[in-house]
């Protein structure tokens, strides 16, 4: 899901993780386009944010072509844009920034606890199949391991019931993945989409299987505050923060076993049904 191929200078081909999907999972595309624009940086700046617009869904059966432009090498920070294609088509762009280390100041406003991922089971058993009859799709064409503290607020709403915009889980890529900071960084990129604009329909008691219901994500940020294994549990917490003109927002916070804050995301998505 994160390799890719060097076809050129500056251009980088890469494939889908599940070609049977009806589109890229957009996690993908953000994991992707940042390891084609970190493959042109020097090796020891680290990624610090990305920000990315999707702009047409993409055909999981063709392969997509990153073309990354150097837009800055200064002295601390590298900007790098990359944008991805599929027949000529722009699907998706990216902007994406790394820093030479540097010491600072330090401090987190934020805090939180949660059961440890060992103590929690699987999600498959900790539901009634027939509550999530998603699931089979999502594992087949996502490939996170996750478990929730709570229960997911997708099922409640299955239910119609309503429930509070927040959501958490702990969450960590399905494969091992290489030592290489930048490949850890794509791996929580990777992750960092899912679920994450759902966390804006809870209070409104429906889910995405809604008939009519279209969601999908118009752009994605993430800041990486140190690194960390993205291959290895991490709880990330999101919240809907706002919903309107057919459109919502939300955000979330990833934090390592002992509570340190390590990412932040943003992302505002298409939240449009159509009765």
């Amino acid at each position: 899901m994160l390799e890719l191929e060097e076809v050129d200078t500056d251009l980088y081909l890469g494939r889908s993780y599940n070609d049977a999907a009806l589109r890229i999972y957009g996690g993908q595309a953000v994991a992707q386009a940042l390891i084609a624009a970190g493959r042109t940086v020097q090796a020891q700046r680290r990624t610090h944010s990305l920000h990315g617009h999707f702009i047409h869904p993409g055909n999981p059966q063709a392969p997509v072509l990153y073309h990354v432009e150097r837009v800055r090498d200064g002295g601390s920070f590298t900007t790098r844009s990359v944008r991805a294609t599929q027949g000529g088509t722009t699907i998706f762009v990216l902007t994406a920034s790394f820093q030479r280390p540097e010491q600072g100041f330090s401090h987190q406003a934020l805090e939180t606890t949660a059961p440890a991922p060992e103590k929690l089971p699987a999600f498959e058993d900790s539901i009634d199949p027939a509550e999530a009859t998603w699931l089979p799709q999502l594992r087949a064409n996502v490939a996170v391991d996750f478990r929730f503290p709570e229960e997911y607020p997708r099922i409640a709403n299955a239910r119609g019931e309503s429930r509070p915009p927040r959501q958490r889980a702990w969450v960590r890529t399905g494969a091992r993945l290489a030592d290489d900071p930048l490949i850890q960084a794509a791996g929580f990129a990777y992750t960092s989409d899912l679920f994450l604009l759902s966390s804006a329909l809870p209070p409104h008691a429906v889910t995405i299987d809604e008939p009519g219901m279209q969601l999908a994500s118009l752009d994605h940020s993430v800041w990486f505050h140190q690194d960390f294994r993205a291959d290895e549990w991490h709880l990330y917490e999101q919240e809907g923060i706002w919903t309107g003109g057919a459109r919502g927002l939300a955000r979330g916070h990833l934090y390592d076993r002992d509570g340190v804050l390590v990412a932040s995301t943003m992302q505002e998505g298409l939240l449009r049904l159509r009765k």
